[in-house]
Formats: C-alpha cells, sequence, structure tokens
C-alpha cells in the first residue's frame, strides 16, 4: 500500500508533520496501529538504525526520524488506548535499556505495544544498572523483566542481570526477556534468558507466551 511507503519515508526523512497526516490516513482507512507499526513505522526506524551504525547517516538524523515516528504514534494513541482497553489483561513487565547503552526507540515501540496488548509496563528509561532493574522488578511486582541494547559493547551487561539474580535467589521469582539489534536468540538462551524478542511483533507473542508458563 503506497501509503506504508509514504510514512516509511516521512519517518526517515524526519517529516513529522507528513508522519502524522499519514497515519491518521491509515487510521481513517480502518487499519489498525499494530499494522501501522508493523508495516511502517518499525521498518523505517530499523532502517536509520543501520543506516547510523554503517556511519551513513548523523545523530541528529536519528533524531529527527523518532520525532518523526513518535508524531505518528501520538495520532494512533486514541486507538491504542481503545485496544489496551478492550485486551486481555496480562502480566506485569519492567523494560529499559541496558547501564552504557542510551538507545530507546526499539524499547519505546516494544513497550507500546504491550501496553495496548494488556500488559501493566513500567519503562525504567535507558542506561540503566542491572541493580535497578531487580529492584524495580522486586517493587513493581514483576512477571516479567525486558532487558534491551542496541550495542555489541553493551549487551554483554545482559548476562550479569542473570548471575546477580541467581546469587541473590531470585532467578526462578522473574522470567528474564532479552532484545535489541545484536543480540541473537542462542546467544540470549545461552545466557540464561527465558526468552528472545527480534522485534516487537515477535517480543508480544513471546511475552505472552511467558505469562502461560
Amino acid at each position: 500500500m503506497s501509503e506504508f511507503k509514504e510514512l516509511y519515508d516521512a519517518v526517515l526523512k524526519g517529516d513529522d508533520t507528513a508522519a502524522a497526516t499519514v497515519a491518521k490516513k491509515l487510521l481513517d482507512e480502518e487499519i489498525g496501529p499494530s499494522r501501522i507499526i508493523n508495516e511502517a513505522l518499525a521498518p523505517a526506524m530499523a532502517e536509520m538504525g543501520r543506516r547510523f551504525e554503517k556511519l551513513e547517516a548523523f545523530l541528529s538524523d536519528s533524531l529527527l526520524a523518532a520525532d518523526a515516528m513518535k508524531a505518528a504514534m501520538k495520532v494512533m494513541e486514541p486507538q491504542m488506548l481503545r485496544e489496551k482497553t478492550s485486551a486481555p489483561r496480562q502480566g506485569i513487565v519492567v523494560i529499559g535499556t541496558i547501564e552504557g547503552d542510551v538507545h530507546d526507540i526499539g524499547k519505546n515501540i516494544v513497550t507500546t505495544m504491550l501496553e495496548a496488548s494488556g500488559f501493566e509496563v513500567h519503562d525504567i528509561g535507558r542506561d540503566v544498572p542491572v541493580a535497578t532493574f531487580i529492584t524495580k522488578a522486586q517493587e513493581y511486582k514483576a512477571d516479567i523483566i525486558a532487558v534491551s541494547a542496541l550495542m555489541t559493547t553493551t549487551m554483554y551487561n545482559m548476562p550479569r542481570l542473570i548471575n546477580d539474580l541467581r546469587d541473590m535467589g531470585l532467578k526462578d521469582k522473574f522470567k528474564v526477556v532479552f532484545g535489541g539489534a545484536p543480540v541473537l536468540p542462542e546467544w540470549a538462551e545461552e545466557m540464561g534468558a527465558d526468552g528472545y524478542g527480534k522485534d516487537f511483533t515477535e517480543a508480544v507473542a513471546v511475552f505472552k507466551e511467558l505469562m502461560k508458563r
């Protein structure tokens, strides 16, 4: 559909006005927020992330793209809230980007989609120390701890969470999910994670499956 390509291009260009306009057009055509994110917003941000990593785009380009994505998300908020209200009640999630990593666009999309799917989500931000994940999980009585990383240099902080939970006798209390561009499912499993999400669609399915166990 041409509107998906329009929205994709608007985000990559950092055109928040165009992004909001096209997102509204898609909603008016009775296309749901999940599909809009899956087929336009998420691919656009993934492409911007690739360009940034390959030095084909500047940090300013990434920030403008993020603003355009947020403009489109804002247009979809009322519909997403309605879907959230009608969604079956799920579990409690604490989510954040691991210590040393300030990237949070992917985490923010996952947070939004988890909330729309009926999860109670506590986003504790970016550059989050391992100890904070644990204390916040205890504070909110979380079922799942979700940890994101966008750089290979920071993803190696993720296993520290598993180790600390084991040392504290808390590993069986929480399910742990790893995600982010450099993370592979085999590595996540080897490090002791209970689940892995390649993107927001996969992440939501994994979280629901973990809540059934």
